[in-house]
């Protein structure tokens, strides 16, 4: 276990699973820096720990180099996180380029510079494309759909050469579709359970791209945030990457039919145009997670879903301003790039 008291990076530590993490590093004893442009994460994540002197929150954009080499000075340990997302990479993939490859080059340069003792990267099982085999190893081959998994991937190779080249310490975590309080719903950022809960809980249907047979390994995201921290403190873990997902393979479909199910009310999903550069599926392979470990995420689907139902129905209420910013084709809201744009009038 990481010993109270160290100082630890968390970038992107006011997001969805970033805040997580934050709460299970603040409870360890650690003196937690944030680091966070805020353009997804939300300082409310965060407010339960207003006057905790183990808190520190700078906001800063991991695309300023200096900025990095100055925050990091003195810290022992980094977990990266900071990220834009994968439905903002199919209108903007200039920026979340820029904000996940080259940005995580920045801190693996700023945390090398500064003698950090370990370095852990927070990639995606978006890297792998659409699994063509279940489950899912960890090398067994990339096949990114969008510039969001590509920008991800890339963040691993600059990992791997630095722990290569002795010049940092560092693990590759691979976290598999985390869900539960305080996941986002809302713009661009919306995923795919939070708005199910949201809608089911206005009395509306839920909105399914496609067929609803794609899937996913849902994993909850406290226990990936525990995992996260036994990986960081774990000497087995030096240089591995590593999948972190429950092993459980379970369709979109199955989601809308639980929630349903949660809400009490009969809500038959509506079906539109599946949406672009969709991964069909995830099902992710946890054999070394629980080699190096010892154990696997433990919480199945119905209980994490019944948690996260109860979350949102106790701290968010569906109000019309809620629903409107949760318009189905949430990707098509980002501003398109100017070559973008020009390909897309054809």
């Amino acid at each position: 276990m990481i010993a109270a008291g160290t100082g630890v990076v968390v970038t992107g530590g006011a997001g969805f699973i970033g805040s997580h993490l934050v709460d299970a590093l603040l409870g360890v004893g650690c003196r937690v820096l944030v680091i966070d442009d805020f353009s997804s994460g939300e300082r409310a994540n965060l407010a339960h720990h207003a006057g905790n002197p183990g808190l520190t929150v700078a906001e800063a954009d991991i695309r300023d180099e200096a900025a990095m080499l100055r925050l990091l000075k003195g810290q022992k340990l980094v977990f990266h996180l900071a990220c834009r997302n994968v439905r903002l990479s199919l209108k903007r993939p200039t920026e979340v380029h820029e904000v996940n490859a080259t940005g995580t080059l920045n801190l693996l340069k700023a945390a090398a510079a500064n003698r950090v003792r370990r370095f852990l990267y927070t990639s995606s099982s978006e890297v792998n494309g659409t699994a063509d085999v279940i489950p899912m190893p960890e090398d067994y081959h990339f096949k990114p759909e969008t510039v969001y998994g590509a920008s991800k991937l890339t963040g691993e190779y600059y990992t791997q050469v630095f722990q290569r080249a002795g010049w940092l310490e560092t693990v590759i975590a691979r976290p598999h579709n985390n869900y539960g309080p305080r996941e986002h719903y809302f713009g661009h950022k919306g995923e795919v359970i939070p708005r199910f809960i949201l809608w089911a809980m206005a009395g509306m249907p839920p909105i399914i791209f496609g067929d609803g047979l794609q899937t996913r390994d849902f994993t909850y995201v406290t226990e990936t945030a525990s995992f996260l921290v036994r990986l960081m403190a774990s000497e087995r873990a030096a240089g591995q990457t590593v999948n972190v997902c429950r092993g459980d393979e379970v369709s979109i479909r199955q989601i809308a039919e639980m929630v349903a199910t949660l809400s009490g009310r009969d809500l038959a999903p509506q079906h539109v145009q599946g949406r672009p550069s969709d991964v069909l599926r995830l099902f992710g392979d946890n054999s070394r997670l629980k080699d190096i470990l010892g154990d696997t995420p433990g919480i199945s689907i119905s209980e994490g879903l019944a948690r996260t139902y109860n979350w949102f129905a106790a701290n968010v209420e569906p109000t019309p301003e809620v629903l409107e910013s949760m318009k189905p084709m949430n990707w098509a809201q980002a501003q398109a790039e100017e070559w973008l744009s020009a390909w897309e009038a054809g």
